[in-house]
């Protein structure tokens, strides 16, 4: 299975009910669908548990002896607000679980209900769950790396990844090749981390240097060597001194420019402007470009050599729209760094707005999505209008449902597409359009 099903099939979840015959029902409900659960009868020995067994997600009747499922929430909120409590109601206490929701419950469902009722809410639980503990995770490498952390769990990230691994340690100069706003630097930061090397991470933006002073705030210069050069100072090349100097935009350097950076990278040395000897220096080159330096080359605008020179080893990042599964956790990270800086409660986003912005073709990418995460921490608009699909309200209803009732059978069929295809009652290739559609992956819900 892949990795983030099997984190959310060892995720606990508790059930509080004192009514043996519906705990025992839910009980065998929630282990056929392979998921871990532990059974309480009362909400006092729930809370005794969780200092030893922490729950990912609490089910609890709303009437039990003693404390009740609504003061089992308000205790649970002290103890980690971000655990989704889903509560079993009568019918007398569907307004009670109303107001429950208000104060931070997850769900509730109103007796009697169906075991795929149950899993259901489950399910979108144990979500939301994982992708705030993935976010925490991610919060806890920022801290430790102090850079934005390589968020996502796509086949294309993975794959960005394993490079990242493989070619960190090697020292050899790099071409991370990126749409705007893709994450190059993000990469490039994360390269840097994994070298070893204990000089300092230096950036710059090609594209924002005016080109008169291009060469002595790369390269340095000395003292007289134009006019108000008063004294030495050395280049971002010399200051990246047993580091990494990512150079973003590299298409943006001057021509003549580009053959002292080939000297750089060849003899591992800078001559500073106006100096006369050449400076050692042990710095890493991790460059990035938004356009294709081939053919800007064969059309005179970036030299050749030093295209080849860099593009010993490359790195693709791949757009955000060829990686929409990792939207879900950007937003969630993106929303939580937000709210943090503007000091604002948590924003809550369901599926239909994970399904818009994965119809949205994202031409600023993580960045874009950076920009809306904050707009809707100060509660204003997202602004996104599906690029890939054009619906009305109704219609975009009706795909959202769709698409979640295709997904859950993914999951009961670990990815087996002929078994979906059986179990919601459509032809095959019907069903393969529809995965096509609704860009979901049989190979993310089954067994590795």
């Amino acid at each position: 299975m892949d990795s983030c099903s099997s984190r959310k099939n060892n995720l606990l979840i508790y059930l509080v009910e004192d009514d043996e015959a519906v705990r025992r029902g839910c009980e065998q409900s929630i282990q056929l669908a392979n998921l871990s659960v532990r059974l309480f009868t009362t909400a006092e020995a729930a809370l005794v548990a969780m200092d030893d067994f922490p729950p990912a997600v609490v089910v609890s009747d709303v009437r039990l002896p003693g404390l009740s499922g609504l003061e089992l929430l308000d205790e649970i909120q002290k103890y980690d607000r971000d655990i989704p409590l889903i509560l079993i109601t009568g019918h007398g206490d569907v307004s009670m679980a109303v107001q429950a929701m208000r104060n931070n419950a997850y769900d509730f469902i109103e007796k009697p209900f169906h075991s795929e009722r149950l899993l259901d809410v489950i399910r979108r639980a144990l979500e939301k769950r994982d992708l705030i503990l993935e976010n925490r995770r991610l919060q806890e490498q920022l801290g430790n790396r102090g850079g934005m952390p390589l968020i996502g769990h796509s086949d294309e990230i993975q794959k960005v990844r394993r490079a990242i691994a493989t070619l960190a340690p090697t020292d050899v100069d790099l071409l991370i090749v990126g749409e705007t706003g893709s994450g190059k630097e993000v990469v490039a930061h994360a390269i840097h981390d994994l070298s070893g090397r204990t000089g300092p991470f230096v950036a710059i933006n090609c594209g924002a240097l005016p080109e008169t002073i291009f060469e002595s705030e790369i390269f340095g210069h000395e003292a007289g060597a134009f006019t108000g050069a008063i004294r030495k100072r050395i280049g971002k090349i010399e200051y990246a001194e047993g580091g990494t100097l990512f150079l973003d935009e590299i298409e943006a350097m001057p021509l003549l420019l580009q053959v002292k950076l080939l000297r750089v990278l060849q003899d591992h040395c800078v001559e500073r402007l106006g100096g006369n000897s050449c400076v050692p220096v042990d710095c890493r080159i991790v460059a990035a470009t938004k356009v294709d330096l081939q053919h800007l080359s064969e059309q005179g605008g970036f030299r050749a050599d030093l295209y080849y020179r860099l593009n010993v080893v490359s790195i693709e990042l791949p757009p955000l729209r060829q990686r929409s599964g990792d939207i879900a956790p950007l937003m969630a990270y993106f929303i939580s760094q937000a709210c943090s800086r503007f000091n604002r409660e948590a924003v809550n986003w369901n599926e239909q707005d994970l399904f818009k912005w994965q119809q949205h073709d994202w031409p600023g990418n993580v960045r874009e999505l950076k920009t809306v995460a904050e707009r809707l921490c100060l509660g204003v608009s997202d602004g996104v209008t599906p690029s890939r699909i054009v619906t009305t309200s109704l219609a975009s209803k009706v795909l959202v449902y769709e698409r979640g009732l295709i997904r859950d059978a993914l999951k009961s069929t670990q990815g087996n597409v002929a078994e979906a295809a059986e179990l919601l009652q459509l032809p095959k290739k019907t069903l393969y359009d529809k995965l096509n559609m609704h860009d979901l992956e049989p190979k993310q819900y089954r067994y590795s």
